[in-house]
């Protein structure tokens, strides 16, 4: 129940950080004088938001795209299929997130929920673990590249705005993902390129390598615990 508070307050977090300060708090100020059937039609707004802000803000760029990859390493691009690796980079995610979310529930949404903090102010606690996530998961020249180009020129990593912060981690994210995909590609490139030459050397051009090679990549990843590893980098690689 925990969690999916603090991810709701991340969705919130995220879809205010867009707007203006003061724009936000009269928006915050009138929804208290709202009707119950009103309110309940912005919160379901925002929560159709959520699997677009669950891919901006959380690890599950990197994880989504090295588990689709692998699938083509290993040369079966249909299995997993996309329910399954959907599924399991959303729980990876969660298992990443997990610290992230016990500090929003902590300083944000138990004091909010016993009423010792504003709205305001649950929602700027919220912000900063999110923030120092992606800013401990973005890289220097990418987040160098969306401040020169927004023309922001922070004090502290603190001032980063949202909207420079969230494209900047997310190229990074893509970038990491590409670099660790090309480290998984290497072994099963070599398997498909001795199966190739065993093939021409037998006069056996006729018989496509990779239908050769695919049980013996998928026995490799077997055995070498492929996905123990894997999931075992994609974990670190967050700490």
């Amino acid at each position: 129940m925990r969690t999916f508070l603090s991810i709701f307050f991340v969705l919130l977090l995220t879809t205010s950080s867009f707007a203006q300060t003061d724009l936000l708090t009269q928006t915050v100020e009138q929804l208290k004088n709202l009707d119950v059937t009103l309110k309940i039609l912005f919160l379901i707004t925002i929560l159709s938001l959520a699997p677009s802000i669950l891919i901006t803000v959380t690890s599950f760029v990197r994880i989504v795209i090295v588990l689709s990859l692998l699938r083509h390493a290993l040369g079966i691009p249909q299995a997993p299929p996309n329910q399954v690796i959907i599924a399991l980079a959303l729980f990876l995610t969660f298992f990443v997130m997990k610290p992230v979310f016990d500090d929003i529930n902590k300083n944000a949404i138990q004091p909010y929920i016993k009423k010792e903090i504003t709205d305001m102010e649950a929602i700027n606690r919220a912000v900063e673990p999110v923030k120092s996530f992606m800013l401990h998961n973005t890289r220097k020249e990418d987040l160098k590249l969306f401040l020169d180009l927004a023309g922001e020129k922070p004090k502290s990593p603190k001032e980063v705005s949202m909207t420079t912060l969230i494209p900047a981690f997310m190229i990074s994210e893509i970038k990491t993902a590409f670099e660790i995909v090309f480290v998984i590609f290497l072994p099963f490139l070599i398997i498909d390129l001795l199966i190739a030459s065993i093939l021409m050397a037998m006069g056996m051009m006729m018989i496509p390598p990779m239908l050769i090679s695919l049980p013996f990549k998928i026995i490799l990843f077997v055995l070498a615990d492929g996905f123990e590893l894997l999931t075992k980098a994609l974990i670190e690689s967050y700490k």
